[in-house]
């Protein structure tokens, strides 16, 4: 498979290093645990307010991602908490190795570092822990404890298969009990093909079936994808085979700062002293700096999610910040030649009319005149050395060349779209012709 995805490629492939041991999906019948997990994943009767599921955050007619373009979602004992960060896709998480502060890097080049996990900042080593965090959430499933989760589990019309999954006496003890629910969702998503169908036109392409050829235009794409001098996208989100003959998962588990703008549509953010800062924290807590302000390398860090079915998604990143595909490549193309277009001017004055040339992609639509642009708006100052130098976002002076050109842009956005798996519909469909040529 690596020759297939980097024959179009500028630079020869890494050598790639297996990912730590993970239960191979299963492709026949689901196991007992797995029936109860797929029965937990639906009910909406385990939450606090009644009316909330993994599914109501994790709709399959969405690759198990938000049905909405919402940058956090509502949760909670009456479904108006909101979260802080963006809701993820749910599949192709099968590899995922647990964290580790020095993982093997499976390009077979990098140097080993923060990587695999679960969640934005890898606090969650197993999709079991991952299944704890939103049924305990106060402002997701908002469950008082696992004790209050398992009386629920008692009650559901289907506590016999719990009984007859893990035992007669499963719900005697408590905890016990909650162990195995998540146990439970774990087998579900690590089961049921749907989690990792590997449907898309790249998965054809890579394993030369019908239908997989690529366009003149997706192929230049993968090329951008892959070539250091331009996308660089492969840098961080590529990695080799599945442990089970699967196509390329996207992601090389490895965590980045990459300065995301703050974004004022989640309600903590209105608190100017809060900074969500991955891996560093507020939500995970044996990664803090020891004082404020003291260094701490891991903070500003997130998870390089799969760009697997990237194109069906309305938000992005860990703030959900954007709302489009287009717009998130042209944030890493320019986001150090143009940051006046993603971060906000201080002590300037905006203009009456916009500039003919100005660009409307950005995040800051109105143009100013003077001031001073305030990159790296939800990074303390105090870790700005730990922003990634990596291109394409390799810190150029403003009003530099971008690394990618129009064509490059478009030639990308084609090759992402067939990473889509063929259950999915794209959130900006786009037409045939568009990437024929």
């Amino acid at each position: 498979f690596r020759r297939v995805l980097f024959r179009s490629a500028a630079a020869p492939a890494p050598a790639v290093a297996a990912p730590a041991a993970a239960p191979a999906p299963a492709s026949g019948p689901l196991s007992l645990a797995a029936q109860v997990g797929q029965k937990m994943f639906f009910d909406k009767a385990l939450s606090g307010s009644g009316q909330m599921s993994c599914a109501s955050c994790h709709d399959p007619a969405h690759a198990y991602a938000p049905a909405n373009d919402l940058a956090v979602q509502l949760g909670g004992p009456k479904l108006d908490l909101p979260g802080t960060r963006a809701v993820p896709s749910l599949r192709y998480k099968e590899f995922t190795p647990a964290y580790a502060d020095l993982l093997d890097n499976p390009d077979g080049i990098s140097a080993p570092g923060p990587g695999g996990g679960f969640t934005w900042d890898g606090r969650a080593d197993t999709l079991a822990d991952q299944a704890r965090v939103p049924l305990l959430n106060a402002a997701e499933m908002a469950n008082a404890s696992p004790a209050d989760v398992v009386r629920k589990l008692q009650a559901a019309s289907y506590a016999p298969l719990i009984t007859q999954a893990f035992g007669a006496h499963v719900f005697d003890n408590p905890d016990t009990a909650f162990a195995s629910a998540v146990q439970a969702l774990q087998a579900y998503q690590l089961e049921d093909t749907s989690f990792h169908p590997y449907t898309s036109k790249f998965d054809r392409y890579a394993s030369n079936k019908l239908g997989g050829n690529l366009s003149p235009a997706e192929v230049r794409g993968l090329k951008v994808f892959t070539d250091p001098t331009t996308g660089n996208c492969a840098s961080c989100h590529y990695q080799g085979a599945g442990l089970n003959g699967s196509s390329a998962l996207f992601t090389d588990f490895s965590y980045e700062a990459i300065g995301v703008p703050r974004n004022a549509a989640i309600a903590a953010n209105a608190d100017p002293t809060y900074y969500d800062m991955g891996v560093c924290g507020p939500l995970r807590t044996d990664h803090q700096p020891a004082s404020p302000g003291a260094a701490d390398s891991f903070c500003g860090m997130f998870k390089a999610p799969t760009l697997r079915n990237v194109a069906t998604r309305s938000a992005f990143f860990h703030n959900g910040v954007m709302h489009t595909l287009e717009q998130v490549i042209r944030f890493y193309n320019t986001r150090d030649t143009n940051p006046e277009l993603w971060y906000p001017t201080v002590g300037g004055q905006p203009k009456a009319k916009n500039d003919p040339a100005f660009p409307t992609y950005g995040l800051i639509t109105t143009q100013y005149t003077g001031g001073t642009v305030r990159k790296f708006d939800d990074l303390p100052s105090a870790y700005l050395p730990n922003i990634d130098p990596q291109m394409p976002m390799d810190g150029r002076k403003p009003g530099a060349k971008p690394p990618m050109s129009e064509q490059d842009i478009h030639d990308l956005i084609c090759f992402l779209h067939t990473l889509d798996d063929a259950d999915t519909t794209a959130a900006q469909p786009l037409k045939p012709e568009d990437c024929a040529q």
